[in-house]
């Protein structure tokens, strides 16, 4: 699939505004722009809200520090492959600090670019006629500023379900401009509670909700569906289940079939895709190999950055279609490895050239299920599992667990369904859960090298990124604010 956005307009060229982050060596999260001569009318509008769309990209997508990898390196889901180039180690291995270089700062930095170009459009939508367009322009920016503020809450703060202490300790700068207002570039704002985080984000998606299109706004870009599928997540990790079970209840998308689902991963079709980052092989071919965290090829040997985790690839049952869709064969100077076949590439491609899967129908069914199960619904809940299940294994024996077993279930096919795209981590972290490796070593068979750490206790300071050394350096009120243990 190839991105149909125009890129043309990028906000903070074209725009010619200046964020502070800008060059990534000054990270204050601020804004100065005077854009009233560029948006005019519906179309500058839409490219605006593109320009958004980019900003989440480039920190989705980045071939060393990708959104949708480092999740799965710093948890259980993958081994560091020990002939590879040994990127990422230091967050395979938990010695991150704030000045560690890739996705500490680039978060950071991605984000607060996405949200200063998302308050850049609110803040002139009444250039606008009032109207459908109007509304479908404000939609899409208020849900993606909710989505960046989203990625940078869960990574830099605790998560409201994580711990009972979690909702007043310290989250992130909210960044917020009303319709009209063109905030202040030079305020020094402080962090806010997660609390207090949730509860913007919540406003905005739930105000988006009512404002964005229902139909199809063009491959890369939010619609009601994507509005409703964020908000099934982010219910979820605030604990407010019911809620969580009714946004499930509004996303159309349905779930890739069996026979769907590989080309899902190789950009063959768009099956069950709820929210994607579209790519342009052609056009972004050195921005856009997100799977090159895992592992890169040439002639000879696949080189593996990271492997499959032995113990989790073998409690797989070889009737889930899944493990097929997951794992080849990787082979380098005559070892073999449970290699990462998600992510490898598109069709002819095998260097992590792909869109990138932000939500997909199967997790808002997942968020459904686990929902309900905290509600004490285990009928329902395993009614949504199974419904999940039917297209996953074959034969298709549909279960029947109850209580402890079931909730295991539901995690375990979370973890399944949503391997290598950018979860795990955050499920061990809102769960309250260890990060708990195996011994085991990095080749097929379980031996060679076992990681490095094995086990990072539920309530490690590690499980919140420490904010970027950068940003201490340009907000004194933040200076003050660092993550406790760095």
């Amino acid at each position: 699939m190839k991105n149909k956005i125009s890129k043309l307009i990028i906000l903070f060229t074209v725009f010619g505004f200046f964020a502070c982050d800008d060059e990534l060596d000054d990270l204050q999260p601020f804004v100065e722009v005077n854009p009233e001569a560029f948006l005019n009318n519906v179309d500058a509008f839409q490219n605006g809200v593109d320009g958004i769309y980019q900003q989440l990209f480039n920190y989705y997508s980045s071939p060393g520090s990708g959104l949708q990898g480092i999740p799965d390196i710093i948890s259980d889901n993958v081994i560091q492959v020990q002939s590879g180039r040994r990127s990422n180690d230091d967050y395979h291995d938990f010695r991150y600090v704030p000045t560690t270089a890739g996705a500490i700062p680039l978060y950071w930095s991605e984000a607060y670019e996405a949200i200063n170009a998302a308050n850049i459009v609110i803040s002139q939508i009444d250039n606008l006629v009032d109207g459908a367009d109007k509304n479908n322009i404000l939609g899409q920016a208020l849900a993606a500023r909710a989505w960046a503020h989203f990625d940078l809450a869960r990574i830099y703060g605790q998560i409201p379900t994580q711990s009972a202490d979690a909702n007043g300790s310290l989250g992130i700068v909210y960044v917020k401009v009303e319709d009209g207002d063109t905030g202040d570039p030079f305020a020094t704002p402080a962090r806010e509670t997660v609390a207090s985080n949730y509860a913007e984000i919540i406003g905005d998606l739930e105000r988006a909700s009512s404002l964005i299109s229902d139909g199809n706004n063009g491959e890369g870009r939010l619609n009601r569906d994507g509005v409703f599928g964020l908000l099934s997540r982010v219910y979820l990790y605030n604990g407010e289940y019911q809620k969580a079970v009714d946004a499930a209840n509004e996303v159309s998308v349905d779930l890739a079939a069996a026979d769907e689902l590989p080309g899902v991963y190789t950009d063959s079709n768009n099956a069950g895709i709820v929210i994607e980052l579209g790519i342009n092989t052609t056009s972004e071919a050195n921005f856009n190999n997100v799977g090159v965290l895992y592992s890169q090829s040439n002639a000879d040997n696949d080189i593996l950055e990271f492997a499959i985790e032995f113990e989790f690839f073998n409690s797989i049952s070889n009737d889930d279609i899944r493990k097929d869709i997951m794992q080849y064969v990787g082979v380098n100077t005559g070892v073999s490895y449970n290699a990462i076949k998600k992510f490898l590439g598109e069709e002819g491609q095998v260097n992590g050239r792909v869109d990138i899967k932000v939500l997909r129908s199967a997790e808002v069914l997942l968020n459904k299920a686990e929902a309900q199960f905290e509600l004490g619904q285990q009928v329902a809940a395993l009614a949504t599992l199974n419904q999940l299940r039917a297209t996953r294994y074959d034969p298709f024996v549909p279960g029947t667990e109850t209580g402890q077993a079931l909730e295991d279930a539901i995690q375990f096919e979370r973890r399944v369904e949503l391997s290598f795209e950018g979860h795990r981590f955050f499920d061990l972290k809102r769960r309250g859960e260890d990060i708990s490796r195996s011994s085991n070593g990095d080749v097929i068979d379980g031996s060679g090298t076992e990681p490095e750490a094995l086990v990072i206790p539920a309530g490690n300071f590690r499980f919140q990124f420490p904010i970027p050394q950068g940003e201490i350096n340009a907000n004194p009120v933040i200076a003050d604010q660092q993550n406790p243990g760095y």
